[in-house]
């Protein structure tokens, strides 16, 4: 296998833009990537689109905006882990040897309201356990029962998302906010208020990716290497406690981080930045836990001791977050591949880390189909 390179990334603001097309969205990420790579789009050799609420072949329509090139236009759909999905398979394609360069692309125009994510007859719904929200309340209820954790621990993620996505300019919501502005904030499922749930979302992103021994060719100014990968679904177990859900259980995360970090040759103390899963705010603190950055049951107070701040020792979700960049499902995966490559190339400006010292990067990455983990060094 072939070392594969990020040698740009591309996106378009998060946020409504009820006047834009989904072609809009797309063109303006893509071109900011080709921009930002060196890489003419004449020399991209197939493209891998995450998108779920599109409909049919929308990649291709989005795509062929740069031209009619006669490349393969492969749309992946895999909810919220969409365009990690399709940044896995480029990675997997170039890697081998199939292609040289690759574009990942992922974009979303969403409706306001609450996303279903089971079939309305499933036992799921009948029970009310598709309600995405009252997941993630329910794992904080336990862990707070569990570890002496506080609602103002898991609000603290939001104040602190909020915080980063002021310094971003992408970001759906640029605003700071206080830790009572959002233990006010209207209840959604206890201790899940407003403010701590990520919005839905319009927004694009877009990843140029090219083989190690081939990128020499290219005017691309810095570049971060693909290091470590791995990507499952919930393990039936036959014990008493099961895994449990890929989202909010810290299980299924704990095995394919360890698979990432033996293919990276690292461990969790390498880790210099992490992009992760926040739909709700107690995502970032179970997934935490699971990454191995800190331990069992310490995950909230590290939040709100600010040890996942930028300034901290395990900077989380430098860029908002799902919670403040916004949530445009099919985009969001490629949209953490673009942080990581700002934070690992010294690019992220008043939100850099580490003095633009990091070193190596990591993203989780949760969809329906399975829970992606990418590891990258610069």
């Amino acid at each position: 296998m072939r070392d594969v390179q990020v040698l740009g990334a591309g996106l378009h603001r998060f946020g409504r833009f009820p006047d834009k097309s989904l072609q809009d969205l797309g063109r303006e990420a893509i071109s900011n990537a080709l921009e930002d790579s060196g890489v003419p789009f004449k020399d991209i050799e197939v493209a891998y689109v995450g998108r779920v609420l599109a409909g049919m072949g929308a990649g291709l329509s989005v795509v062929s905006e740069m031209g009619q090139t006669g490349i393969p236009v492969i749309n992946i759909e895999m909810a919220c882990g969409s365009s990690t999905s399709a940044f896995r398979e480029a990675y997997l394609s170039v890697s081998h040897g199939v292609y040289d360069t690759a574009l990942v692309l992922g974009f979303e125009k969403m409706q306001r309201g609450m996303l279903q994510i089971s079939e309305q007859t499933s036992y799921q719904s009948v029970m009310g356990l598709a309600v995405m929200p009252a997941s993630y309340a329910l794992q904080a209820q336990r862990y707070m029962a569990d570890f002496g954790a506080t609602p103002e621990m898991f609000a603290q993620v939001a104040v602190k998302s909020h915080r980063n996505g002021a310094m971003n300019p992408y970001a759906q919501y640029q605003k700071e906010v206080t830790l009572e502005e959002v233990m006010a904030s209207r209840m959604i499922a206890d201790p899940i208020t407003l403010l701590q749930c990520s919005p839905t979302t319009d927004g694009a992103a877009a990843v140029i990716i090219c083989a190690a021994d081939k990128a020499a060719k290219y005017s691309a100014r810095r570049s971060m290497t693909v290091a470590g990968w791995a990507t499952g679904s919930g393990k039936f177990q036959s014990k008493d406690e099961s895994e449990g859900d890929a989202e909010t259980n810290s299980g299924e995360v704990e095995r394919l981080s360890r698979q990432a970090y033996q293919r990276a040759g690292i461990g969790p103390e390498d880790v210099d930045v992490t992009q992760v899963h926040d739909a709700f705010s107690p995502g970032e603190i179970f997934v935490a836990e699971g990454l191995g950055l800190v331990g069992r049951g310490e995950g909230a107070r590290a939040v709100w001791e600010g040890r996942t701040e930028i300034g901290g020792d395990i900077p989380i979700n430098t860029d908002g977050g799902l919670i403040s960049r916004g949530h445009p499902i099919g985009a969001t995966g490629a949209a953490m591949v673009t942080e990581i490559f700002r934070q690992l190339t010294g690019e992220a400006g008043p939100r850099q880390v580490k003095d633009g010292e990091a070193k190596v990067g990591l993203i989780h990455n949760a969809g329906i189909g399975g829970v992606n983990i990418l590891i990258f060094k610069r």
